[in-house]
């Protein structure tokens, strides 16, 4: 298993579930991040290698938050909802349950 940079930013992606916001930053905290490095994802800007991203997973009623190290960042013309993370290749590192 990878280890963690905590140090690095985490970038969150809620699939809409805004409700599960305070849960997933809870979960982020208690693993170690600093309400400062989780930023919430936003699809004209993306992180950089060696940054992560959570995702609620698996929408729409998700139950755990899957980690991924971000590995490439390629350019791309953004596309609908998924915009310029379209072009970020990514490794599954952790999943963290939503408790």
């Amino acid at each position: 298993m990878t280890e963690i940079d905590s140090q690095k930013n985490i970038y969150l992606f809620l699939h809409g579930r805004m409700d599960l916001k305070e849960k997933a930053m809870n979960a982020l905290t208690a693993k170690g991040f600093a309400n400062d490095k989780v930023i919430m994802a936003l699809p004209n800007e993306v992180g950089n290698v060696g940054d992560y991203m959570a995702m609620l997973w698996m929408p729409p009623n998700p139950d755990h938050i899957k980690i991924q190290q971000i590995t490439k960042v390629e350019e791309v013309e953004p596309n609908d909802v998924t915009g310029l993370w379209k072009g970020v290749s990514k490794d599954d590192i952790e999943s963290i349950l939503l408790d």
